[in-house]
């Protein structure tokens, strides 16, 4: 493992609930985890015993009661370990237990959508600094999904194909927007982009869900996870704080060829570690603008070095 860290963190962290052998807010004690640990969330905000309800005024107002099961999944045993800065290895074994989560909470039937993302930092509502991301597993698919399976859908019944496949080959014509590639993936600032720095990680294999990859492609998934996120870090030389989530196939729900895998990240810093975008004004009301062009802030990221700016130090 590495030397070098996050210097503003400790690599164990005795007031932190996340860290091995430390006791959590509700009273459980994590056991010494030497690998990336999950655990169901001690506050979830989906709960499985949620009884079956709805409202519906008049067709004007409605809503419906959702269940749902909320894992937590440390990264690492080391508290000042991002992605980043781990090994791929390391980052193979945080996939390897996404595709394990993801398995056994889809043999509950009731389940329909399982949502894996991580909040990185203060600026995203990240409550603590252990590197960590979560999972949430519902009983209806959420508007997000729910949007891309429509549009998924549809061009697959058109076109005989995935959406996403036809994408990517129409990016590779001229590459403006594609930060980086590998065998098995590629990560490129969307045409479609709103967030300045936003990028997507595609699968160049269609396939529905992570557990779906290879030895050899979920070891390129890692790889290519630490090379843009290292990027990001080295854009400001600061820990870059973002919202990342993967989108696959809903499940218990039938088959799903129109799916595509990808992962999606939203960062909101702008011109430096301390300037935000902010989504507000016109881009609330009416639509968001871009402060730069997605071809802009591909150029940019896949400029930078593929080193650790840490590293150096």
């Amino acid at each position: 493992m590495k030397l070098w860290s996050n210097t503003l963190s400790p690599s164990y962290d005795e007031k932190c609930y996340l860290c091995p052998g430390n006791t959590r807010l509700d009273g459980t004690v994590n056991p010494k985890y030497t690998a990336p640990f999950a655990f169901r969330n001690d506050f979830s905000s989906l709960l499985n015993d949620t009884p079956d309800g709805g409202l519906n005024a008049n067709g004007l107002l409605q809503a419906k009661s959702e269940k749902g099961i909320c894992r937590v999944i440390c990264f690492s045993p080391r508290h000042d370990l991002t992605l980043p800065q781990m090994e791929v290895d390391e980052i193979v074994q945080v996939i390897d237990l996404w595709k394990t989560e993801f398995q056994e909470l889809s043999k509950n039937e009731w389940i329909k959508y399982i949502q894996i993302f991580e909040n990185k930092g203060d600026i995203m509502g990240c409550s603590n600094p252990h590197p960590h991301g979560q999972i949430w597993a519902q009983s209806s698919t959420p508007d997000e999904p729910a949007k891309e399976t429509v549009q998924l859908a549809k061009y697959f019944k058109e076109n005989k194909q995935s959406l996403l496949s036809a994408y990517l080959a129409e990016e590779d014509k001229t590459k403006e927007r594609v930060v980086l590639q590998n065998e098995h993936f590629v990560a490129l600032v969307p045409f479609w982009a709103v967030w300045p720095y936003e990028t997507m990680i595609i699968s160049k294999r269609h396939v529905q869900y992570t557990h779906q990859f290879t030895t050899q492609e979920t070891k390129a998934l890692a790889e290519i996870v630490k090379a843009l996120t290292i990027r990001y870090d080295n854009l400001f030389e600061t820990s870059f704080p973002y919202s990342s989530g993967i989108h696959q196939a809903p499940v218990n729900d039938g088959e799903h060829p129109e799916w595509h895998w990808h992962m999606h990240f939203y960062p909101p810093l702008l011109r430096s570690a301390t300037v935000k975008k902010f989504m507000v004004g016109y881009e609330m009301m009416a639509n968001p603008q871009r402060d730069i062009t997605a071809e802009q802030a591909a150029k940019k990221l896949r400029e930078l070095a593929d080193v650790h700016y840490l590293s150096k130090v």
